[in-house]
């Protein structure tokens, strides 16, 4: 039975890109949201696949990578391309528990390509660990095999998987599995938790540099460093007006609503500091709920008012006009934004107060997938700015 946590490296690198010069086109959709994610031809995408070792041990690292989620969203939300700005997409897996299926590898599928930033949150929030087998061939076939990585040249495509057992182990030759995924122009990196030469020494640098990927090391029982600044009560009290600014409908608003809040909880579970950089994220626009929040499925597109019926509107616009729950959308779009606007000034601030106080200090976790993230999304002529 292998230990040692292994990991999760969730972040979310994540992101799926806005394409430069897309072109939207305005949709008759139902008002109950479809399960189904549209991928418009015109736009590419930053897809990533996060491959968590959820064998023994690795609680120290998805403590990490939940104290560390939204400080690498914010990070992610500042690419560009060209003059557009990219959205999230973020695929994750578990592997090396032995409480999964273990003629399927003791692998599971998680999450497939989502940009649902409360969802992937509560995923990760739900992992437990147990004693286990850790095959990171197979876990890397696997999500090539499963998930819709299109065939978009221009896409960014991204595998990362975290761990600290050998990563040769299993039926499927991780050699193998990086050709394959080469050949698809998929990018694996790997994350050692533990000393840098042992990773070298059991296949992790390897399994990065056979699709020029890049091989990491951390400590995953590092202590995340949470910084508070004197901005941050001002932006949680920004989080609560903000929350009151979204609609929901259809049949899962409520309970997506109900969602947003326990992960505004989850975060700050963590500290203040935490909780706000999950507030940061929300003013952010990789964090968008067109399935049952009215305001962003307008905005998106995904319905139109004439279409929806009353059953499926919140009870403050039952009995509405249309032209009067068009109006109601359109104010409480217009207070989000102001909200939003506020948050992001505030947290220049912040960045600056809490650049100025880490003094060198960094949190492994973060650095290492963000670092990675913005260099090779530079080979797809994205930018940071």
């Amino acid at each position: 039975m292998k230990t040692h946590f292994k990991t999760f490296i969730f972040c979310m690198a994540l992101i799926g890109f806005t394409a430069c010069n897309a072109n939207n086109k305005k949709q008759n959709l139902a008002y109950t949201p479809t399960e189904k994610i549209h991928h418009d031809p015109s736009k590419q995408f930053i897809k990533v696949a996060l491959l968590l070792d959820t064998s023994n041990s690795m609680d120290g690292l998805i403590d990490q990578a939940k104290a560390q989620l939204w400080d690498i969203v914010n990070e992610l939300s500042y690419a560009k391309c060209g003059t557009n700005k990219p959205n999230l997409q973020i695929a994750l897996y578990e592997y090396g528990n032995d409480r999964l299926n273990g003629n399927e590898g003791y692998i599971r599928q998680v999450l497939t390509f989502s940009d649902d930033l409360d969802e992937i949150s509560k995923e990760l929030f739900s992992l437990t660990t147990n004693g286990g087998e850790e095959y990171c061939g197979q876990v890397i076939q696997t999500s090539l095999n499963q998930l819709n990585w299109g065939k978009n040249a221009d896409d960014l495509k991204l595998i990362f998987i975290a761990g600290n057992e050998p990563f040769n182990q299993g039926k499927v030759n991780y050699k193998d599995a990086s050709i394959n995924a080469k050949e698809k122009d998929i990018t694996i990196n790997t994350i050692f938790c533990g000393d840098y030469k042992q990773g070298i020494s059991s296949s992790w640098k390897d399994g990065a540099q056979l699709t020029n990927g890049d091989y990491m090391a951390i400590n995953q029982n590092k202590t995340t460093v949470h910084i508070a600044s004197p901005y941050d009560d001002d932006i949680l009290i920004l989080n609560k007006k903000l929350n009151r600014t979204y609609i929901v409908y259809g049949e899962m608003g409520k309970q997506k609503k109900a969602l947003q809040s326990q992960q505004d909880s989850n975060a700050g579970s963590y500290s203040k500091a935490n909780a706000v950089s999950r507030t940061v994220s929300k003013s952010t626009h990789l964090y968008k709920n067109k399935k049952w929040d009215l305001v962003d499925a307008v905005e998106e597109q995904e319905v139109v008012i004439e279409d929806i019926k009353d059953n499926a509107l919140p009870e403050e616009l039952k009995g509405k006009t249309k032209a009067e729950i068009k109006t109601y959308v359109a104010e409480k779009s217009k207070e989000r934004n102001t909200i939003q606007k506020k948050i992001q000034e505030l947290n220049k601030k912040r960045k600056e107060y809490v650049a100025n106080q880490k003094k060198g200090e960094n949190n492994g976790l973060e650095n290492a997938m963000t670092k990675a993230i913005k260099e090779q999304a530079k080979k797809k002529k994205y930018s940071w700015n």
